[in-house]
């Protein structure tokens, strides 16, 4: 009656959310004694799922029909979590109360076990490649009273009514008279971890530093950068290695007289710092940027990260424009939201952009009195209506009231971005 049978296993592990760790303490002997302390103890219980797949095709379908209530064809058994398990399929049901109108799929437990605790899964594949599979499972969802237990060996659990027959043999379940059942075991398992008596210590990755000595003691540099009145060396295979412009601007250089670099729009503490990312892959501290910054601002660090995040774009050195715009991120205020908002638009950054939106609509009307906006205005016209929508949806977040409230009170607190004045009203544009 079955013309094939097809077997696929898989193995993995599920963690539950059931973990129980206990710690025990040394204990003074008794009073008056000498009092004796002994290291803390651990230990864990984890309980977990092995699970396992098992794809069952059944060919002949139509001429498995009629075999009888009860009746069924079953699978090879297959192996998850130590137990052997099988695919019963009941082509006329089996229950004879069902008089035959549904098809009963279960899954057994096939070999010796008491009280084997499970999760199931049963699919029967959608054969039109649409994905519309029919899905019964315990996986991914809350069990009121935890996984199924199956007491004993033959043991079931399933559906007696998994399908209706007459829908099943118009449907796209069946495709050249064969259908196929996808079964997922997951065996619960707990076990006790312990400490471990012997273990090896690993140290972190100390490649940046050394990479970093060999920067700071020049040993076998090929390269030289002039960038304004001081010189940088360093090694043309690292930093090719690192930044795809270096790459393409290096891989030209021949000779001697190629060795030195001219570095134009670029102050030369930006290049240091650079450079120390390149080498150590982690920025300078902030006492490091703040001296490395000839900047006499309020945050000194600050204007050379703004400064290191333009290099980053122009060098193609990902990590480090990342590492800017976190730190940038971190020292948002009302006085610089709006030039680190410019900033993000030049050098297509993101999720800093996205940051800076959002403050600056939670904070517009005191953003707008601060020295950076007028430059946002005059350098990027653009952003004010991306600052419009902003605003908009932080309103509509906070429940301010409708839209039409909502896009009046932002063309009020931004000007000119619809077509209106300061109080609202319509201005005819002069042509």
């Amino acid at each position: 009656a079955c013309g094939g049978k097809t077997t696929t296993f898989t193995r993995e592990n599920r963690p539950s959310k059931m973990k129980i760790s206990h710690r025990s303490q040394g204990r003074s002997p008794g009073q008056g004694g000498a009092k004796v302390v002994s290291a803390g103890s651990c230990s864990r219980s984890v309980t977990e799922t092995v699970n396992g797949s098992h794809h069952f095709t059944i060919v002949g379908y139509s001429l498995a029909k009629g075999m009888g209530v009860g009746k069924y064809i079953a699978s090879e058994m297959f192996t998850v979590g130590g137990y052997q398990w099988a695919i019963y399929f009941y082509p006329d049901g089996k229950n004879a109360e069902d008089q035959s109108l549904y098809v009963s799929v279960f899954i057994a437990l096939a070999s010796e076990g008491t009280d084997v605790r499970a999760l199931f899964e049963l699919t029967l594949l959608d054969q039109s490649d649409k994905g519309k599979h029919k899905v019964h499972s315990h996986f991914d969802r809350s069990l009121e009273s935890g996984p199924y237990t199956l007491k004993y060996r033959g043991s079931m659990w399933g559906y007696k009514r998994f399908f209706r027959r007459a829908v099943l043999e118009t449907s796209d379940f069946i495709k050249n008279d064969s259908l196929t059942i996808t079964c997922t075991v997951g065996v619960v398992v707990s076990s006790t971890e312990g400490p471990k008596l012997y273990s090896v210590c690993v140290p972190d990755s100390n490649l940046g530093s050394q990479f970093g000595e060999l920067l700071d003691s020049g040993e076998a540099t090929d390269v030289e950068f002039q960038v304004g009145e001081e010189t940088f060396h360093a090694h043309k295979l690292v930093l090719a290695a690192r930044s795809p412009a270096f790459k393409a601007q290096l891989a030209s250089f021949s000779g001697e007289s190629d060795n030195v670099v001219r570095i134009e729009d670029m102050e030369a503490p930006v290049f240091k710092a650079m450079v120390h990312f390149i080498y150590r892959d982690t920025l300078p501290d902030d006492h490091g940027l703040a001296e490395l910054s000839s900047s006499s601002s309020s945050s000194p660090s600050s204007t050379m990260v703004q400064h290191l995040l333009a290099a980053a774009d122009r060098y193609g050195l990902d990590r480090l424009k990342l590492l800017c715009e976190s730190k940038l991120c971190e020292e948002l205020s009302i006085d610089t939201v709006a030039t680190t908002l410019a900033l993000a638009e030049q050098h297509h950054s993101s999720q800093l952009k996205a940051v800076c939106l959002k403050f600056a609509a939670a904070n517009l009307a005191a953003v707008m009195q601060s020295d950076g906006y007028e430059y946002l205005k005059e350098s990027c016209t653009s952003l004010q209506s991306e600052l419009l929508k902003t605003v908009a949806g932080v309103d509509e977040d906070t429940s301010v009231g409708d839209p039409a409230v909502i896009n009046r009170k932002a063309a009020i607190l931004l000007p000119g971005l619809d077509g209106s004045d300061a109080s609202g009203r319509r201005v005819r544009q002069r042509t």
